[in-house]
């Protein structure tokens, strides 16, 4: 490996504690590619600012800039080409967050520096007119790379702006990985067990059009009297720097005049995670309301949808892309007839609520800010060395899961999300597959706890034998022998108790002689049928 702690990969963001969609998108992504591949490269920041008030930032942050300067972007590039320890530059590109038209002045750094650089394109517009089309084309032709969040970012870019496929990259938004709990427990510590929640969240504006979920309400009202409407977080700085709170009081208005005083609630404060994440948790149904059809990727969608929120959202490119699998459901834009009809038939039918709720969860554990990290690191490492091999920071291990799936009888064969589902019962495989696991990990530990989950495994494993040294596989919630072992293959978990069996005796050292004398009485029983083994796994188990 050619990587130095020392190499590092300048991120050109807004950053925390700016309070933006994207700077929050990239202190997430910054934590996690730094927890995993810290052997590999540094992430530092240049912060970008638009305001003369300065902001205190951590320590990643060595650099910041005046985006309304031109001249400052000259001066960032020079400091840049002077530190060796900078190796690649990585931009997150909105075209607000850069001075000039369309954010022109970007070009005043990307013409300088003399680095490798790639860009995050977090808008990408179909419709650009001939200025547009000409900057995203250059900004293209000036740098290395280019990550888009969805498949359509990539194919407008390809089919519209003419750019090559090979400099594209789709990388998701990233997410951050939650335990699945019953909504019904986390409502409780807010006070909401008896309300259907509703939610929106993010940083409050136009283009979030929350009137559109607000003029639904009286008609989901009239047949749940319950529901409840929280419009999550504070206005965009922004926006009250142009225009103050008046869309916030036209929103507040809108619920005096609809009488909508118990059912909508603004929580008008900038959440931070734990909190933010709590309220999607107890969310029944988030409402993503944009107006704006061009919105490329949303980062709230996704966080809301990892939480096992079912969405009903308007159709921008992400959301069509996200609930095409399930997960939720498409209404028209600025249309709060069908936001009503459809949150009712939803709230009506508790089977799919549950099943867009868990779709939405597991669509989005792929997407989780650890595994988003491979890819962006992979791309760093090849701009860098050209080679994409990387050092991994591996987490350390942990039997938190194993344990919550053990019960005195054995491992429950399968989970509900992350709680054990004690109605799948328990299978030979799957204790076999845990002794092993538990021996190879007591070798390491010598924990006690270990030994227990040892010695209950084993058990299991001699509760399946039957006469002749043979095993079943399958048991019920009850321990008592499913009827599925009459008319499945029982070969391949036969031949998996054996390989258990023979690494448990392997060793014989550490472990209490009494586990060793019943695993070695059961191998021994096993002897005369092992020869008529006819599955090629079975056999090499």
């Amino acid at each position: 490996m050619n990587y130095l702690v020392d190499d590092q990969v300048l991120f050109l963001t807004s950053y925390p504690p700016r309070e933006c969609g994207i700077a929050t998108y990239s202190r997430d992504l910054i934590n996690a590619i730094s927890a995993k591949f810290s052997r590999n490269f540094n992430i530092r920041v240049c912060a970008l600012e638009d305001k003369d008030l300065r902001l205190k930032y951590p320590e990643e942050v060595i650099y910041t800039l005046d985006t309304r300067k031109e001249s400052d972007y000259f001066r960032l590039a020079e400091e840049i080409n002077a530190n060796d320890l900078i190796k690649m530059v990585f931009i997150q590109h909105e075209f607000g967050l850069f001075g000039g038209t369309n954010g022109e002045y970007v070009f005043r750094l990307l013409f300088s520096i003399r680095k490798p650089v790639s860009v995050t394109f977090h808008t990408v517009l179909p419709h650009p007119d001939d200025k547009l089309h000409q900057t995203v084309k250059a900004i293209s032709h000036l740098v290395e790379s280019i990550v888009v969040l969805t498949k359509q970012s990539a194919k407008i870019l390809s089919e519209t702006y003419g750019i090559k496929s090979h400099k594209l990259m789709v990388i998701p938004h990233g997410t951050h990985l939650i335990k699945w709990k019953r909504k019904v427990d986390v409502k409780e510590n807010y006070g909401l067990a008896d309300k259907l929640v509703l939610s929106t969240f993010g940083l409050l504006s136009r283009n979030k059009s929350i009137e559109t979920a607000i003029d639904a309400i009286p008609a989901i009202k009239d047949k749940f009297t319950n529901v409840l409407y929280l419009v999550l977080g504070k206005t965009h700085p922004g926006v009250v720097d142009s225009e103050g709170e008046k869309y916030r009081s036209f929103l507040e208005q809108k619920v005096r005049d609809l009488q909508l005083e118990d059912n909508v609630m603004f929580v008008n404060r900038y959440l931070y995670l734990a909190e933010l994440l709590n309220y999607l948790r107890l969310t029944d149904i988030y409402l993503f309301t944009s107006n704006d059809p061009y919105q490329a990727v949303s980062g709230t969608f996704a966080y809301a949808m990892s939480c096992g929120c079912p969405i009903i959202s308007t159709p921008i490119p992400h959301a069509v892309e996200m609930l095409a699998n399930g997960g939720g459901c498409i209404v028209d834009f600025n249309k709060p007839d069908q936001m009503a009809i459809s949150t009712t038939a939803l709230l009506e039918n508790r089977g799919k609520l549950d099943s867009f709720s868990r779709r939405g969860f597991q669509l989005t554990r792929a997407s989780a800010w650890d595994n988003v990290a491979v890819p962006h690191a992979r791309l760093f490492g090849s701009l860098i060395s050209g080679k994409e091999e990387l050092i991994y920071n591996y987490p350390k291990l942990t039997l938190k899961h194993i344990c919550k799936l053990t019960d005195s009888k054995g491992i429950i064969q399968f989970a509900d999300n992350c709680e054990p589902d004690i109605e799948s019962g328990y299978t030979l495989d799957d204790n076999a597959r845990a002794l092993i696991a538990l021996c190879m990990h007591y070798r390491l530990s010598f924990n006690g706890k270990d030994r227990e989950l040892i010695g209950i495994y084993l058990k299991f494993i001699k509760q399946c034998q039957i006469e002749g040294g043979t095993f079943l596989n399958y048991v019920d919630k009850d321990g008592f022998h499913s009827e599925k072992n009459h008319y499945v293959n029982l070969e391949d978990s036969n031949g998996r108790a054996l390989w258990a069996l023979g690494v448990l005796i392997s060793h014989g050292d550490i472990l209490p002689e009494n586990y060793i004398s019943m695993a070695e009485a059961m191998l021994l029983d096993c002897l005369p049928w092992t020869k008529t083994l006819t599955s090629p796994r079975s056999i090499a188990f």
